[in-house]
This record gives C-alpha cells, sequence and structure tokens, in this order.
C-alpha cells in the first residue's frame, strides 16, 4: 500500500517587501540580497495573522475535495506557537469543523517541525489506511528591523493531506537521519525574535545534508542520477542552492543540468514568499511541481532541516495525474494578490505585530473575503475569525 501526498494547500499574508528597497533602505547593494541572498520579495504578516490562521487558510484551498469524516488527525508543525501550552491545532481543528474525534497535537523542532509531523502521519495511514491525516506547517520567520537575518524573514503555511493511494506524492520507504545538540539557531520564551549564528547555521545545515544524503544513498544503493530533483528547507534560495551544488558534484554533465534547472524551478515561489521554516520544504516542492515539467513516477528527494539541530533525507515517487491536483493558478493568485509596503510601513507593521494583543480589544483585518484572521483577545482567549 502506498502513502503520500494526496492534497496541498498554499498560504501566504497579503503584505510583502521588494528586496531591491529593503536593500536600498538598508545601505546596501541590492545585488547582494537578490544575487548573494537569492530572494526578490518577503511576505510580511501584519497583527492579525499567526501561525493559526494561517494554518487554517492554507487547509481551506482543498477542505471542500476532502471526506472530513476520514480525517483521523490534524498535526500542526511549527516553531511560531501561539501558546505555551494548547496547541494551536486545536483552534484549526474548530475553525475546519472537524470532528471532536480527530486526535490533534503540535510539533516542535525549529524548521524540522512539519516533517516530523509528516513521518507521524504517514505511520498513521499505514496503521488505519480508512483514515486521512492533515499535517501542517505555519510560521512566521522574524529577526528583526536592521538585523543580519532581516532579508531571510517571510510567513505563510503549507498544508497536506495524508492518504492511502494519494494523488500527487508516495513517500518511499526508508529515510536517513542525523541529530545533534547544537546552538546555531533558536528562539528565547523571552524574544520574539530569532537569535542566530548565521555562518554556523550554514556550515551545520550543509553538514546535515552531505551526511543524511550519502547515508540514503547508501540504505537504497542509489546515485544522485536517480534523482530527478531535490527540495531543500530554504531558509534562503542560496543556501539551498550550495546544498544542490554539493548534490550535482561529480555527476554527468546531464544528471547536473537537471538538478539545477529543477533547483531553480523549486525555489521560485521561495524567492518571492522568503522563509516559512517548518512549512518551507513543502513550499519548495509545491513550486517544483507548479513550475516544472515532471514526468509520472520522477523520483523527488527531499532534504529536512530543522536547527538545534536535526536533519532528514527521503524521498517520493510522483504519482500519474498529480498535475491535476495542482491549483496552480490560484497559488499564483496569491502572490498577485500581495500589496507591495514601503519600507516605513513594513517597519510599522513589523513592530506593530511584536507587541501582545490588548485583551478585550477586537482586531481588524484587511484580507479579502473567506480567509481567516487572529481577531485579538477576549478575556485572554485567542479570537479567530473568518472576514
Amino acid at each position: 500500500m502506498q502513502v503520500g501526498i494526496d492534497e496541498i494547500g498554499f498560504y501566504t499574508p497579503n503584505k510583502y517587501v521588494d528586496m531591491v528597497d529593503l536593500a536600498n533602505a538598508r545601505n546596501e547593494d541590492p545585488n547582494k540580497y537578490l544575487e548573494g541572498i537569492g530572494q526578490s520579495q518577503m511576505s510580511v504578516a501584519d497583527q492579525t495573522q499567526d501561525a493559526v490562521s494561517m494554518g487554517i487558510n492554507a487547509t481551506l484551498g482543498y477542505l471542500d475535495h476532502v471526506d472530513l469524516n476520514q480525517v483521523g488527525l490534524l498535526i500542526l508543525g511549527t516553531e511560531s506557537g501561539v501558546d505555551q501550552s494548547k496547541s494551536g491545532s486545536l483552534f484549526i481543528k474548530s475553525a475546519l469543523k472537524l470532528s471532536a474525534a480527530v486526535r490533534t497535537f503540535e510539533i516542535k523542532e525549529a524548521c524540522f517541525g512539519m516533517t516530523a509531523g509528516l513521518m507521524l502521519a504517514r505511520d498513521y495511514v499505514r496503521l488505519h489506511p480508512h483514515h486521512s491525516a492533515i499535517v501542517i506547517g505555519s510560521d512566521i520567520a522574524r529577526y528583526g528591523l536592521n538585523s543580519g537575518g532581516e532579508v531571510t524573514q517571510g510567513a505563510g503555511s503549507i498544508s497536506l493531506l495524508i492518504k492511502a493511494e494519494p494523488r500527487i506524492l508516495a513517500i518511499n520507504d526508508g529515510h536517513s537521519a542525523y541529530s545533534a545538540d547544537i546552538n546555531d539557531f533558536w528562539r528565547p520564551n523571552n524574544s520574539a525574535t530569532a537569535l542566530v549564528d548565521g555562518k554556523y547555521s550554514k556550515a551545520v545545515y550543509l553538514d546535515f545534508f552531505e551526511r543524511t544524503f550519502a547515508d540514503y544513498q547508501r540504505i537504497k544503493k542509489w546515485s544522485p542520477a536517480q534523482f530527478e530533483a531535490i527540495v531543500y528547507h530554504l531558509p534562503f534560495t542560496k543556501m539551498g542552492f550550495k546544498a544542490n551544488n554539493l548534490a550535482m558534484a561529480g555527476q554527468p554533465a546531464v544528471v547536473e543540468q537537471r538538478l539545477a534547472n529543477n533547483f531553480t524551478a523549486s525555489a521560485w515561489f521561495n524567492r518571492q514568499v522568503g522563509n516559512i521554516y517548518t512549512a518551507s520544504l513543502y513550499l519548495s516542492l509545491l513550486s517544483l511541481l507548479e513550475k516544472a515539467d515532471l514526468a509520472p513516477g520522477a523520483t523527488i528527494g527531499l532534504f529536512s532541516y530543522g536547527s538545534g539541530a536535526m536533519g532528514e533525507f527521503y524521498s517520493g515517487q510522483l504519482v500519474s495525474g498529480y498535475q491535476q491536483k495542482l491549483r496552480s493558478i490560484a497559488d499564483e493568485q496569491m502572490l498577485l494578490r500581495r500589496q507591495k509596503l514601503s519600507i516605513s510601513q513594513y517597519e510599522t507593521i513589523f513592530n506593530e505585530a511584536l507587541k501582545q494583543p490588548i485583551d478585550n480589544v477586537e482586531l481588524a483585518s484587511d484580507e479579502a473575503a473567506g480567509y481567516w484572521y487572529f481577531a485579538g483577545t477576549k478575556n485572554e482567549v485567542r479570537q479567530y475569525h473568518q472576514k
């Protein structure tokens, strides 16, 4: 029995900053951001969008096509949690009107959280093939204004429906994992923005990729030529570019060209949205599926990385007819609908979003009708409304 991805939903907030504008405001050469980092735009979340509301909105993209009676598990992977105790997935389950019998919880391990959820969901469906599972990655990457990591911020969510006999990507047996207790990136409880040792984190990311990729090839007795494409967690586009170069090293020209072209396709959405932490790898997968011309049965490698640190490499096979399950036009419109912010507007929105909401003061959203948003707290209880 095959188990894998049957539906993919995507959401990103309705505002963005252009990297040329940001570079000029920070007295940097725009090419440092456009080429050196590999980013063109960055989605910006205001105070009415959080991990919960974005997760709801991403799932709504495909919910009408789901038999809700079959959903038995809902997992939220995030490092942008809204409560130190209560899972954000409970707010999401309520908004989606899922059954009270659904098992639901939240997973945290930096950017690895969604992959951890996906693997749990895969195993759950293998044991309960008549059930499906929803796995959501939803995050807001914040490092601070004028910080070294500012250009690698972003916001968004990806939601996956995991089922038996999936119609997009069947997950292959086997994986390679590697973990270590290190401090390359973290966010203390008393900080609304992340702390990062940038050079160290880049080195660890590449080290974990080399370890897991080599081990996976050993386990499967494969070579890089086996892969039609490899998709990566992308804290910024250039990071995945470096890892992809390691994967291509020493391969025949035809393999190098294929992996290079498909990496470009997989990074397209990330260039426009920025870093979305747990969902970043799966935004890369969505971008690959929508921007590349891939044959059914193609093998896709996936590298997941979460600072602190946890890395995993696994693969899947594209299912015949997968293109019919994509929402390429809607996903393109998701980006085109965004309002371009001036740098002063961006800075104001950024600072407002860091503040704790004033209790019993309702927040208003400028999102389009149908989208969910965080409406503030009422007697210290978070409120979520649909526009």
